[in-house]
């Protein structure tokens, strides 16, 4: 497969091929695709805690909300 692929012609195909498994290799494609979707989520953590100044950031605001220092979307959304 070419990395030109796109997701949505990607989909389909998969799909296909994942209707055609065994009940038994279903499970077994299943298990590696909710492995694969909880290894992208932990990368994209760990990539956050490695950024520079993130977490202290990330605590400063999580503080600001929880006293209701914030702004709503519609106070700040521009007119285009």
């Amino acid at each position: 497969m070419n990395s030109n692929t796109s997701k949505s012609k990607l989909l389909p195909k998969a799909e296909k091929l994942l209707r055609n498994l065994s009940l038994e290799r279903l499970r077994v494609a299943f298990d590696f695709l909710a492995y694969l979707k909880e290894r992208e989520s932990s990368d994209a953590t760990q990539e956050l805690l490695t950024t520079p100044g993130f977490e202290e950031n990330f605590m400063k605001a999580s503080g600001q909300v929880d006293k209701g220092d914030i702004v709503g979307f519609d106070k700040i959304k521009r007119h285009v």
